[in-house]
């Protein structure tokens, strides 16, 4: 990509365009032992590296274990398949009924606007969907609205992917025009990571576009550690919340980066400081090349515990693990 065309991008959307994706450029930048790199070059083969370099700034160099790098640096255990760890682990595929729609719960659909990611998580349960057969085209994108349209059920629509705010805000502006029409659709939730990698991404563009929906607005952050929540990236979400969006968060429970109780309720007052309400802890899907991020259930349930005990329940996330085929999340705690 030119210089010039670079300069006419919003700044999150030139970080989008200047990734770090070689797991070397990596290991150079945060000073990791060598001894690791050959294992994780075979690990990008299966699901590639893709971090801006805003974000790696973030992460302490020379700690393997920081918080922050373990959820998306790749390792060699990544490749090893073990039984009961698929592909597809909530069986999306079943309900992908038109490309870029997915349909699995009564009264809402999910919209994969995009493929695009700002970062690839290591434990992402959509590390292997079909995003190619999902391309939002002119064609789909009416035969979404138009379903929409048909099914008066429909109270509530779901944007996802990959990561919703990583399209631009004509995408957006041309895709709340279109609900703006259906009467019957009342809230638009937008799933999203973007603005805690790239709190740039909140531009007084993005707000505007918040502030003049027609539907009510949930906005639910992915934060898994309350080293997530700089003061850079509180700050962009305190501008989300003033412009009247409902703010929540959830969180996966990862083992050796947030599996203990006092990061748990750091995470959840942190979250609530930036008037993000905690909303789900997930465990783990079980999604071939994330095993060694599982937690076992029973010791989910005693953190749970450990949590009501040390919160008040406005601060306390509901456990819980989605199946495959469930009509709604299975809560756990």
């Amino acid at each position: 990509m030119s210089n010039s065309s670079l300069q006419s991008k919003p700044s999150w959307q030139k970080a989008l365009a200047d990734l770090i994706t070689d797991p070397e450029e990596l290991w150079d930048l945060l000073e990791l032992d060598k001894k690791l790199l050959p294992e994780a070059n075979q690990a990008v083969t299966k699901f590639s590296l893709r971090i801006p370099r805003t974000y790696v700034g973030r992460i302490e160099k020379g700690n393997i274990n920081d918080p922050l790098l373990k959820q998306i640096l790749p390792l060699g255990v990544e490749l090893k398949q073990l039984s009961g760890y698929t592909q597809d682990p909530l069986e999306e595929k079943k309900a992908n009924i038109i490309p870029g729609l997915l349909h699995k719960y009564h009264g809402r659909v999910l919209i994969t606007l995009t493929s695009a990611c700002a970062i690839h998580c290591r434990y992402c349960f959509r590390r292997h969907f079909a995003y190619t057969n999902n391309q939002l085209g002119k064609k789909n994108f009416q035969q979404i609205i138009q379903y929409i349209e048909q099914d008066k059920t429909l109270n509530e629509v779901i944007l996802s992917g990959g990561d919703p705010l990583a399209v631009n805000d004509q995408l957006l502006w041309e895709l709340s025009e279109a609900l703006n029409k259906l009467s019957h659709v009342k809230r638009l939730r937008i799933h999203t990571r973007l603005p805690i990698i790239l709190p740039s991404r909140i531009t007084d563009s993005l707000l505007t576009w918040f502030d003049q929906l027609q539907q009510h607005a949930i906005v639910v952050f992915h934060v898994n550690h309350f080293k997530e929540l700089d003061h850079e990236v509180s700050s962009a979400l305190m501008k989300l919340y003033q412009t009247g969006v409902t703010l929540l968060n959830q969180a996966v429970l990862l083992k050796g980066i947030n599996d203990e109780v006092d990061i748990l309720v750091r995470l959840s007052e942190q979250l609530f400081a930036a008037r993000v309400m905690p909303y789900y802890l997930h465990v783990l899907d079980k999604v071939e090349g994330a095993h060694h991020f599982d937690v076992e259930e029973q010791t989910a349930r005693k953190l749970h515990e450990q949590l009501c005990l040390r919160l008040p329940g406005y601060l306390v996330p509901k456990l819980v693990r989605e199946e495959a085929g469930a009509g709604s999340k299975t809560w756990l705690g």
